[in-house]
């Protein structure tokens, strides 16, 4: 995540560790599977390298370590969402933008799986495909398959990096987040109707029609459940 950080600011311009806007992190992680559990053993003699490896590897340090190494002065804050994280740490740097507490923002999230060589067990009806493929949308659709990933997007008002000769990739029109309660079938399953009001108000937000939109992203877990 540090080093995606880094490389997202250099691709916007700014160098690392030079920058002078007031620039924030909004960051997210799938729980670290890297250090061992003897890590964080508490004793006498283990209790510095304990707090070392705790603060090196769990994700509650993820988005203020990178403000911190990087000399980074505006908000810093982990987003933990499940696996809506990301897009809710983007939604969060927008709103932070908007609200004038930082003048640039670094927003993505990080899933990395140790030791990388692992496999699974296939229960049926839960999450994991049982031949490894993955096929969302599709009617041979059995479930999803564990990777990794990362993804970071560096983001400032629109007159700002215009005026300042910012290269821009996209305009982030709108964004809205909610949440449907228990107004839903089950824990892992939103509703449509909660998924329906938040598009609708995205939309709005964003001030584009139906006819707008040229694609659109979905989560594609490749279950008749998820799908």
């Amino acid at each position: 995540f540090l080093q995606a950080v880094w490389h997202v600011l250099e691709s916007a311009g700014y160098p690392p560790r030079a920058v002078t806007h007031k620039t924030a992190v909004f960051g997210s992680s799938r729980m670290s599977t890297y250090p061992s559990r003897q890590s964080f053993q508490v004793t006498e003699i283990s209790q510095v390298r304990g707090m070392q490896a705790l603060i090196g590897n769990d994700k509650d340090y993820l988005a203020s370590r990178a403000a911190y190494k990087l000399g980074l002065r505006g908000p810093a804050l982990t987003v933990q969402t499940a696996c809506s994280s990301s897009l809710v740490a983007v939604h969060l740097a927008c709103e932070s933008l908007r609200a004038g507490e930082c003048d640039m923002a670094v927003a993505g999230g990080v899933g990395v799986s140790f030791p990388q060589l692992a496999g699974y067990l296939h229960q049926p009806g839960m999450i994991f495909s049982p031949d490894g493929q993955c096929r969302p949308f599709d009617v041979s659709a059995q479930g999803t398959f564990p990777g990794n990933g990362l993804g970071l997007v560096a983001l400032r008002r629109l007159e700002d990096a215009l005026r300042d000769g910012d290269p821009v990739r996209a305009v982030l029109r709108g964004s809205a987040i909610n949440n449907d309660g228990n107004a839903k079938v089950g824990f892992t399953a939103p509703s449509a109707a909660g998924q329906f009001e938040v598009i609708r108000e995205a939309m709005a937000l964003a001030e584009v029609g139906v006819d707008d939109i040229g694609m659109i992203e979905a989560h594609g877990t490749a279950t008749a459940l998820g799908d």
